[in-house]
């Protein structure tokens, strides 16, 4: 990681929108994958795999910054239903591109007329936000610490 600006979470960190789209909020980061299938509580917004590092942490309306999602396309299904509800993350945050992430968002779009940004980011970006507490997240990729 370098000593500049983005590694010490005072300058933007830039990315690439997978799905374009404004929010900010807390930053909710795990170095560890995320499956949505048994890992996610769509009608709470909980964070139900007791095996993972935010088990019992809430994700709704959060910037949830994960490296990936982890197992099956199903992933997608569970993300498309909290949206539905309104207990999806307010945007996504990750280490590279993540294609379930992505495919939930753009058919919320498309059903519902929203959807949470999904920002990929470099793996030195991403590691940055590990002391982030609160971020904004612009429709060009760009995510600010605040």
């Amino acid at each position: 990681m370098s000593d500049g600006p983005a590694a010490t979470g005072s300058g933007p960190l830039t990315g690439r929108a997978l799905v374009p789209g404004a929010a900010e909020g807390a930053v909710l980061y795990s170095s560890e994958p995320l499956s949505f299938w048994g890992g996610y509580d769509a009608e709470t917004g909980e964070i139900i795999d007791r095996r993972h590092p935010l088990a019992g942490r809430i994700g709704t309306g959060r910037i949830m910054a994960i490296p990936a999602t982890r197992g099956s396309s199903t992933t997608t299904a569970i993300l498309l239903e909290a949206i539905r509800r309104g207990t999806a993350p307010a945007a996504f945050l990750t280490r590279g591109p993540d294609t379930f992430l992505a495919l939930a968002a753009i058919v919320a779009a498309e059903l519902y007329g929203r959807a949470p940004p999904v920002v990929a980011l470099s793996p030195s970006d991403f590691d940055a936000l590990r002391t982030t507490p609160h971020a904004r997240v612009e429709a060009t990729g760009v995510v600010m610490p605040i």
